[in-house]
């Protein structure tokens, strides 16, 4: 990918990271924070949403769009679901222990906190919140993180309610899962004052370090978001939503740039050519006997095509602006915002099974030349016409240069479209939820997790890695209760690290480990009933067998941990086996006799103990 010159081009660049916090209940009422399988649901209910005015009789730009599309929103309910999560009872009071955590992220962030959280209504009607809003409440503002570029402010920390899950996008609308709507959330928006690629994601990592330092945020894939706003000085700013992993922040700031400036030289460009965007019309005639299949399957079914002389714009429809996405994608994501399935252009006709003679025909049909450019939708009736409006205003824009929008994070280090930027009208009181007076006089600073990793290497004598990888691991917690019982700090943390990590890739079912079953384990190891060789055994069994007690289980398995006669009758027997190649070898038997006397024992003998007898054994006998 092309480096810029980001400083002459003047980026500019914030983030919004999104993070659910791991409390007992949701924010406004008394139901599990825990996820479900959708397989689980116990019933549905359907909704249509529609936007509505601000206290100044204004309506959300975004919303407005999203409202042009009508969809039918399918909820699935469980046994856990209450009416406030249906919309069909008030929300309760705000949850202490989620307004407590943010207090700590505040202060972890050096900010303030408001006198005084007014919750506010945020206008969403794509279906993700069962009221067509979403509950959001100011607790902090005026913070800073440090970076090795320099200081980035904090602007405000928000706490917020958790959208619906999506679980299966259909022709006529969205199923969503109400399992996770409600599940606290804060927002922490930085201000525009970062200057780089690297700086966005070195930012959005100490952001991540400190949330994860509080051990009150939930972990694991869609439990943390990151939204990224980007411009450039002649570009405009551009939200980004939804980027999953960190290692994508950096790619996605290069990829805007690109967009930005790609868009910028094509408004020049159309600049010089006088460029213009014609009116929409019907030009199902010219397609009347066509063999695209696209086309013909439309017509046969009743539909229509249209198409949009884009006048001065030959060449550029086609124009990449980040890998594999041209202007004429971005034609096309407004077109399927409007239920299209995309578009065909004369850049890349003919193909797709249009002719050339067709072609020259969709020209002639609406009065474009060789410098000009057409695009055309085929669907139904009323499908098309509004596809193609779209396209429409989608080009006007493209004469002026970047349009101002929020954008999809695409896997890749692309972005599509979206919908518009949201305005203030977006905002308004809510008058169900009473204001709360945010209190961190007693809120308790947590140890940040790189003080934790010095701290690991200081008092327990772990090594770098392994304490890097144990605090900034989910089971911290757990580490520093077993260590305080009396387990080794080292197994303990290559118990709940390195093996753990080992069993998931031979395929081990580690998620069914749960806090007990490595007490359990742990423990036998330090009572002296269980070789710290059985443990992955034991922990695999127990994958298998989660209802099962650790110690039970190792007793069936015959782990109990051997005598030391026990395991000298194991090694004489294997060096009596192969007593001539301890003839013939002596120590260099060794490595090879230690590897069959360890499956002898099958992890019932610590390796120190049975390395020593082994040596006596083979030393005797040399």
């Amino acid at each position: 990918m092309t480096e810029f010159d980001y400083d002459e081009l003047g980026l500019v660049a914030g983030l919004e990271i999104h993070q659910q916090l791991d409390t007992a209940t949701k924010l406004f009422c008394s139901c599990p924070t825990e996820l479900r399988e959708p397989e689980e649901s116990a019933r549905s209910f359907t909704r249509y949403l529609h936007p509505t005015r601000s206290e100044l009789g204004e309506i959300d730009e975004a919303a407005l769009e999203e409202s042009k599309v009508e969809r039918e929103f399918e909820y699935l309910a469980y046994d856990s679901t209450c009416l406030v999560e249906e919309d069909d009872e008030p929300p309760h009071r705000l949850d202490e222990e989620a307004l407590a955590t943010t207090l700590e992220i505040a202060q972890l962030l050096d900010m303030d906190p408001v006198d005084r959280a007014h919750v506010m209504r945020k206008v969403v009607i794509d279906g993700s919140n069962t009221s067509g809003f979403q509950r959001s409440s100011l607790i902090a503002q005026d913070g800073e993180i440090e970076t090795s570029e320099g200081a980035v402010g904090i602007e405000d920390v928000m706490l917020e309610e958790e959208s619906a899950q999506r679980v299966e996008e259909r022709e006529e609308g969205v199923l969503y899962s109400l399992d996770r709507l409600g599940i606290p959330l804060v927002e922490i928006g930085t201000k525009p004052d970062i200057s780089s690629p690297e700086q966005a994601r070195e930012a959005a990592e100490r952001i991540g370090m400190l949330l994860r330092s509080t051990g009150k945020v939930k972990r694991g894939l869609g439990t943390i978001r990151q939204d990224v706003n980007v411009s450039i000085a002649e570009g405009a700013r551009v939200e980004m939503k939804g980027v999953q992993s960190l290692d994508d922040i950096d790619d996605l700031v290069r990829g805007e740039v690109r967009r930005q400036v790609e868009l910028l030289d094509i408004a020049d460009e159309l600049g010089e050519r006088d460029a213009s965007v014609g009116e929409t019309r019907d030009v199902t005639d010219v397609f009347a006997d066509t063999e695209s299949g696209v086309i013909r399957g439309a017509l046969d079914a009743d539909g229509v095509v249209y198409a949009v002389p884009l006048y001065g714009f030959d060449g550029l429809v086609g124009r990449e602006l980040q890998d594999d996405r041209r202007l004429g994608t971005e034609f096309s994501d407004h077109a399927k915002r409007h239920g299209a399935g995309g578009i065909f252009h004369t850049d890349e006709l003919p193909a797709y099974g249009v002719t050339e003679s067709e072609v020259d025909a969709l020209r002639e049909a609406v009065g474009a030349g060789d410098e000009d450019a057409v695009a055309i939708v085929a669907d139904d009736r009323e499908t098309a016409p509004s596809a193609i409006e779209a396209v429409a205003e989608r080009a006007e824009t493209a004469l002026d240069g970047v349009p101002e929008e929020t954008r999809g994070a695409n896997d890749d280090g692309t972005s599509k479209y979206l919908r518009p930027l949201p305005g203030a009208a977006r905002m308004y009181p809510e008058t169900d939820v009473p204001p709360v007076d945010p209190d961190a006089s007693e809120v308790e600073t947590p140890e940040l997790l790189t003080e934790k990793v010095e701290r690991y290497q200081s008092d327990f004598g772990l090594d770098a890695g392994l304490a890097e990888q144990v605090a900034f691991g989910r089971r911290w917690p757990l580490f520093e209760e077993s260590v305080e019982s009396g387990v080794d700090a080292t197994l303990a943390a290559q118990t709940l690290e390195s093996t753990v990590t080992e069993l998931r890739r031979d395929d081990v079912s580690v998620e069914n480990l749960a806090d007990d079953h490595f007490r359990g384990v742990l423990g036998l190891v330090a009572d002296g009933d269980l070789a710290q060789e059985g443990v992955p055994e034991l922990l695999t069994a127990l994958a298998e067998n989660p209802e099962r007690d650790p110690a039970d289980l190792a007793e069936d398995l015959g782990l109990g941990s051997a005598a030391e006669d026990e395991v000298r009758e194991a090694v004489v027997e294997v060096v009596e086996r192969n007593s001539e190649q301890v003839e013939e070898q002596g120590m260099g038997a060794f490595s090879a006799l230690m590897g069959e006397c360890m499956g002898a024992l099958r992890g019932k003998a610590d390796g120190d103990l049975v390395s020593e007898v082994l040596r006596e054994e083979i030393q005797a006998r040399a």
